[in-house]
Parts: structure tokens; C-alpha cells; sequence
């Protein structure tokens, strides 16, 4: 059985909204993540998904201890990361890294390239003189860069460029896991495949293990083995990429896959599923299911159920995990003639 690096267990971040300019009240909270678990297992990439201001970027920072966890536990490779004060935190830092989403504002304009990539080296005091300079360029090199470029500056590369001088950054002091944070998103479409073989090669040859946050399904399907869909801070599915993208089980994730382009137009044309309303405000979710605002196939469950019960995530079989009250009646292929489609 393959090893567990990572192990989240119901994790909350809610950021307090206050009010008053002298005596500041906390009337509310922004539930940005509410409660998830999962585990990410030695040498996989797990892709996590969902629409914008659905919590996975906040999930991967809690993590890392980026930002502070409301609640909940973070074990990575048998420690507890939620309880450890800053200096005993440091080492665990060394093992666990991240790829930010805009390339440009990740790397500090006043410092040259080869200098961003050597700080973590210098500030974990693994390295110095000559050998931080070898390892530079050892890792410009790797990435597909010149190391002559470790003289120049961020705004004298490209977007692509950039983001490969970030992924030699993080992979300077040699960690297990990295949270990569929608690498791909700010790039032309012809750079993000470049840098999706790039991520996979490095994978390989370093035995990483990766968390690939992303909006984009068919970028998670290339990279990822499984793959974890988010709605409102809540994980609705869990399951193996072939599973989840042959066999979606919850209707948000049905309707997610329905609305992705199909690269083949020999290919069926999919039968697109249209979700009424605004996505709820994460400050004040809806009760019970979080999705049942939206969801088609709300009145298909009896008792109000959806309404009035917040549903587990369960496995259906194989692993597959889902929160859904619909699979307690009846398979949702059945219900899915009740879809109203485009």
C-alpha cells in the first residue's frame, strides 16, 4: 500500500469580518474553507477543482502554514504541522513548497533571477559561495533556461520563463511536495503544456508529490492521478482522474464537465447542464448541502433533505468518494433525465 505524506483531517479557515473604526466588532465570518479532509499519498498528484472562490487556492496555503488554519489538523509525513511554533516549523518548510499562480508577482523585480533562486538556499543555510552558484545554474538548466540568464531580471523574461524560474526556486532545497498553485492559468495556451511535461519530468526524476490546484479540468486531467472537486469550502468528490472524468457522481461535477470544451470535434457533443442562480456568498452558505441552491436534481430526495442535512462524503464504491444525499436513493443515472439541458 503506498504511503500517506499528507493527511488533512476537517479543515477550517474563517476569515473574521469586523465593523467599527474604534471598538471593532466581529460581526461575521468568511468561511473560505469549511471542514475538508483527504489524504495525498507518497509520489501522486492529487488535482483539486472548483470554480473561483470555492477555497482551493486557501487550501493549499493552510498547508503550508501560509495562513493559519481556523481549525483542524495538518499531518505531513506523521507530524502535526497545526501546533508547531515557528522554529520547529522551519525544517518542515525545507520539505514542502509552492508554485504561485502569477509568475511576474512571485518573483521580487529589484532582485536578479539567480538570486530569487538561491535565497532559500542561503536562508536554510544549506549552502554558500560556489556551490549556491552551481546549484543555480544546475536548476536553470534543468528547467530549460540558460544559466547565463541568473543575471538578468524578472521583467526580462516571458511568462513561461518566469514560471519555470519559479519552479527552479522550489526546487532549490530539494523538497518532497509542492502546492502548485494554478501554474499554468496565467500562460498562453502554447507555454502550458510545455510547463505541464515540465512539472511531470521533474516529478519523475525528483519523486515529488504534487498538489495541483486548478480551474481548468482538462489541465488536471493531463497531470493528475486523482483529482478533488470543491464547492463553497466544502469537498463535494474524490476519485481516481480516469473515474471522475468517465463517471461523475455529483451533479456539480456533472455540470462542471459539461461545460469543458471537447478538444475532438469527432467526438459526441456533450449535453450541457445549466445551474440556475448565483453562486451563495461563502459569509452566509446555505443549510444543509451548500450545492442544493443550485443543484437540478434537489427535488429528486425526499424530506427536504438537501435543504436541511449538510451530506457526508462517502465512498460509492472503488474509492470513489462523494457528498450526496441523491446516492442514498436512487443512481444518479437515473435522475440525470430530469436535467434540464441547453
Amino acid at each position: 500500500m503506498t504511503e500517506k505524506l499528507l493527511e488533512v483531517k476537517d479543515l477550517k479557515k474563517h476569515f473574521p469580518i469586523h465593523r467599527g473604526i474604534v471598538f471593532r466588532r466581529e460581526v461575521g465570518a468568511v468561511k473560505a474553507v469549511d471542514g475538508i479532509s483527504f489524504d495525498v499519498l507518497k509520489g501522486e498528484t492529487l488535482g483539486l477543482v472548483g470554480e473561483s472562490g470555492c477555497g482551493k487556492s486557501t487550501t493549499g496555503r493552510l498547508i503550508l502554514r501560509l495562513i493559519e488554519p481556523t481549525s483542524g489538523s495538518v499531518r505531513f509525513g506523521g507530524t502535526e504541522l497545526v501546533s508547531l511554533k515557528d522554529r520547529d516549523m522551519r525544517p518542515m518548510r525545507r520539505r514542502m513548497q509552492i508554485v504561485f499562480q502569477n509568475p511576474y508577482g512571485s518573483l521580487d523585480p529589484r532582485m536578479m533571477v539567480g538570486d530569487s533562486i538561491a535565497e532559500p538556499l542561503r536562508v536554510h543555510k544549506l549552502m554558500d559561495g560556489k556551490q549556491i552558484q552551481q546549484r543555480v545554474k544546475e536548476l536553470l538548466e534543468r528547467v530549460g533556461m540558460s544559466p547565463t540568464y541568473a543575471n538578468r531580471y524578472p521583467h526580462e523574461f516571458s511568462g513561461g520563463q518566469r514560471q519555470r524560474i519559479g519552479i527552479a526556486r522550489a526546487l532549490a532545497i530539494n523538497p518532497e511536495f509542492i502546492v502548485a498553485d494554478e501554474p499554468v492559468s496565467a500562460l498562453d495556451v502554447s507555454v502550458q503544456a510545455q510547463v505541464l511535461n515540465l512539472l511531470a519530468d521533474l516529478q519523475d526524476e525528483f519523486k515529488l508529490t504534487y498538489l495541483f490546484i486548478a480551474h481548468n479540468l482538462a489541465t488536471v486531467q493531463h497531470i493528475s492521478d486523482r483529482v478533488a472537486v470543491m464547492y463553497l469550502g466544502k469537498m463535494v468528490e474524490l476519485a481516481t482522474s480516469d473515474r471522475l472524468y468517465s463517471e461523475p457522481k455529483h451533479p456539480y461535477t456533472q455540470a462542471l464537465l459539461s461545460a469543458a470544451p471537447i478538444a475532438d470535434p469527432t467526438q459526441r457533443k456533450r449535453d450541457r447542464i445549466l445551474l440556475q442562480g448565483d453562486l451563495p456568498s461563502p459569509v452566509n452558505p446555505p443549510s444543509g448541502c451548500r450545492f442544493h441552491t443550485r443543484c437540478p436534481l434537489v427535488n429528486e430526495v425526499p424530506n427536504n433533505l438537501c435543504k436541511t442535512e449538510d451530506p457526508p462524503l462517502g465512498d460509492v464504491g472503488g474509492g470513489h468518494m462523494v457528498a450526496c444525499h441523491l446516492h442514498k436513493v436512487a443512481p444518479v443515472s437515473h435522475l440525470l433525465a430530469t436535467v434540464p439541458r441547453a
